[in-house]
């Protein structure tokens, strides 16, 4: 050990202030050898400058010059060894704390690295200097100081002195080069169009729609608005009420010895969308269907028409699964969704006076609306008919989308994407202009945030602008087939913003569960626009989930969910009670929607929400996407085939394998957490790859075994069409009711398929194929 105190000493050119002598005896071949080692460069006192006092001592032999160089070695080697560790567990203390940090307000001087499963209070500071560093509380906080509802106001006023925005007329095509150059103004990283030529129906001459009695035609209405995409000619049918037109409705009505055939089928707006409405009335044999506002839903609307369209999908239903690219060519064809019956709106006011010329049964009492004299159908005697003179006419139409972006600056290449309907029939103040002053504002907003307060998101925000979503989401659906094979595998999250605020009382959710627990943490962080020292969480309550609102053709975010497997939420206000009565009217006014009390406060909290959503999706490491709530939801759907699992077996069947692959997801999810929890997650590459599992989570829901053309939804969760759970529930439902109706096939291939669809999910979620198993 003293030999390398020496060693150390030398090395580092160190003089010692004192020294030891020490003496050491051996016996060398009889001869007495003594020894003294200086442990000091200094001479004893009397002795010359840089000669040692005893010669023999300062002269060791060859082999002791060995030791020393040798020591010298081991030396220098601990010390590099213990700086290396005390400079490794400094910085791995460092990555902890900036771990620990990223949901506290500290400055820490690394980029934040934690979880979705931490919460927002759990904060540790460190004072580290150095460029700033936003952590979401920074984040959150600075762009809620930013958002402006004035100028929420400015951009609502666009709407304020316009009749229309018809898709792909001049006004359509002057508020989209508005918007370019509002997201040009903001400094957008990218702003370009999209262009689309889609096929749409637009009212020809009149439409009308007649009583026939005694010989005579008297015109009822002749309305200004119509239903794009029905049949078009003239049908004369016996009128039929049948309530919302559900399929609950119809099978109430169809009674032994009752046949709706060649009839005209009158229902009232809502519970359901019109196209299903319309499929439903189809299905039960009517050669018609008129839809009208009530006044017991929809108030001060006893002369209103609304606008609707009766395509069971979205899209152009004339290039169906395919992009309306100009220089696409196809063969002729249109979408299964299609009507094939005459359809028309009519004012509350024209079916009251029709329901006074009926005579026969009445109403029973849930049917009973606002309208008075509420019939059923006609007694036997009565050749009363209705007459019904549809004349649309198909033109060509070219639509401009509109996008913004702000590029990630980690991950450019992943996408959230925020979107508003532009176009409308009317007005649309409620329909599209909300939503678009919110997209404006969300892009002015972020990109201040990131232009001039050095914001850095870690992936991209697209803004979108679509059109024609009047006729079905046409804009959005046409660009996601267009681009299938990038956006499934690049683009996260949709966040949908049409008609925000359409009411006051009741927050409106829909959403795919991964969203579920980020939405829960934003509600907890955005303060009540009626009650500020609360939040909307407060407002929503603790089991909100149960009140979330399935996701309808009508919304935009629909074809991103069911189509392209990308996971959406839409949010907004209502009123539960009293639906918005001016939608798709010619009185969907800014003076109209004005009514609606606090409604820039509406407004701005609305975008709030949407606004925190993007930013903490494009800000944390990990995404926030929480992949186990799919196990919870299987496992819902599991209790609800429990009980047909015996009468299955009494047909050779089993519904173990659904069972066992649910199993397999959840083990999968189980897997994916701890790999999470023992990743590096400084390491990029691990951490994208565990963040690409997380994002597949929902196209892998999307049923492999079918034809985008043929059955473009095909989520197993949120389709339409026999590959769901739902139809396959409904079918299991039919052993119990109907059992020599169903088709036994058909429900091996529905098992079969869903297994297979389900069990491949979780192969998705383990990750390398290395590491799945086709075994259950």
């Amino acid at each position: 050990m003293d030999h390398a105190r020496a060693a150390i000493s030398n090395l580092f050119g160190v003089e010692p202030t004192s020294y030891t002598r020490f003496s050491i005896a051996r016996q060398m071949d009889g001869d007495n050898s003594h020894v003294e080692m200086k442990l000091s460069a200094d001479d004893e006192e009397g002795g010359e400058v840089g000669r040692p006092e005893h010669l023999h001592a300062s002269m060791p032999p060859p082999r002791r010059i060995g030791k020393n160089l040798c020591f010298l070695v081991i030396a220098a080697v601990l010390l590099l060894l213990i700086g290396f560790l005390i400079g490794y567990l400094s910085y791995r203390g460092r990555m902890q704390k900036a771990g620990r940090c990223l949901d506290g307000s500290g400055k820490c001087e690394m980029t934040p690295t934690t979880s979705y499963l931490m919460d927002d209070d759990e904060t540790e500071e460190e004072e580290v200097p150095g460029p700033p560093v936003f952590y979401w509380p920074a984040v959150r906080d600075l762009f809620s100081k930013k958002l402006s509802a004035g100028h929420l106001q400015d951009n609502l006023r666009q709407r304020a002195t316009k009749d229309s925005f018809e898709a792909g007329q001049s006004e359509d095509e002057s508020i989209a080069s508005y918007i370019h150059d509002q997201f040009a103004s903001f400094l957008l990283d990218e702003v370009w169009n999209d262009e689309h030529y889609i096929k749409l129906q637009v009212k020809g001459s009149n439409n009308t729609v007649s009583i026939l009695q005694d010989g005579q035609e008297e015109i009822l209405e002749s309305p200004d608005a119509y239903v794009a995409y029905s049949k078009s000619g003239s049908v004369v049918g016996k009128p039929v009420y049948v309530n919302y037109g559900r399929k609950a409705d119809f099978q109430k009505i169809q009674k032994p010895g009752v046949s709706l055939n060649n009839t005209i089928i009158i229902f009232r707006a809502g519970k359901i969308t019109l196209a299903e409405k319309v499929a439903n009335a189809q299905e039960a044999g009517a050669v018609g269907a008129l839809m009208y506002l009530d006044p017991s839903d929809y108030e001060n609307t006893e002369t209103l028409v609304p606008f609707g369209h009766a395509h069971l999908g979205t899209g152009d239903p004339f290039t169906p699964g395919f992009p309306s690219f100009n220089h696409t060519q196809f063969p002729p064809m249109e979408s299964s969704g299609l009507p094939r019956i005459a359809v028309q709106t009519i004012s509350s006011k024209a079916v009251g006076k029709l329901f006074s010329k009926m005579h026969g049964e009445e109403c029973i009492l849930e049917w009973k609306g606002g309208v008075v004299g509420c019939k059923v159908m006609l007694n036997s005697t009565s050749k009363m008919t209705v007459k019904l003179n549809v004349n649309n006419v198909m033109v060509d139409r070219k639509i401009l989308n509109i996008f913004g972006a702000i590029k990630g600056f980690e991950e450019p290449d992943r996408y959230v994407v925020i979107g508003a309907q532009r176009d409308s029939w009317g007005p649309g103040a409620a329909k599209a202009g909300v939503g678009t002053a919110m997209l404006l504002e969300l892009g002015r907003v972020i990109s201040d945030m990131v232009k001039n307060e050095g914001y850095k998101p870690r992936r991209s925000i697209i803004f979108a602008s679509w059109s024609a979503g009047e006729y079905g989401a046409v804009g959005a659906t046409e660009w996601l087939e267009g681009y299938s094979a990038t956006l499934h595998a690049k683009v996260f999250t949709y966040i949908n913003l049409d008609a925000a605020v359409l009411g006051f009382n009741h927050v409106k959710i829909s959403a795919s569960p991964l969203l579920y627990t980020l939405l829960e943490r934003t509600m907890k962080g955005v303060k009540d626009p009626a009650k500020n020292s609360e939040t909307l969480y407060d407002r929503v309550g603790s089991d909100w989930v149960k009140t979330v609102v399935p996701l309808g053709l009508d919304n935009a975010a629909f074809p991103f969910l069911a189509y392209s497997g990308i996971p959406v939420v839409s949010f907004g206000f209502y009123n539960k009670d009293k639906e918005y009565p001016f939608l798709g009217t010619t009185q969907d006014t800014v003076e109209n929607l004005k009514m609606t009390d606090n409604l820039y406060g509406i407004m701005r909290a609305a975008a709030e929400v949407a606004g925190h959503i993007a930013l903490r999706l494009t800000h944390d490491h990990e995404l926030f996407l929480d992949f186990e709530r799919y196990s919870d939801e299987l496992l819902a759907f599991q209790e609800k085939f429990l009980p047909y699992a015996p009468p299955s077996q009494a047909l050779g069947l089993t519904l173990n394998w659904l069972f066992f692959a649910r199993g397999d997801f959840q083990r999968a999810t189980d897997a994916l957490r701890r790999d999470i929890a023992n990743s590096d997650r400084e390491n990029k590459i691990v951490r994208r790859a565990l963040n690409d599992r997380i994002m597949k989570v929902e196209y892998d829901f999307l049923s492999p075994y079918l034809s985008p053309k043929d059955a473009p939804f095909r989520h197993i969760f949120f389709g339409k069409g026999s590959h769901t759970l739902q139809s396959l529930l409904e079918n299991l439902h039919l052993l119990r009711t109907s059992k020599d109706s169903m088709d036994v096939n058909m429900l091996k291939e529905q098992l079969a398929l869903t297994t297979w669809t389900i069990k491949g999910a979780a192969n998705a979620l383990v990750g390398d194929i290395w590491d799945t198993d086709n075994e259950f």
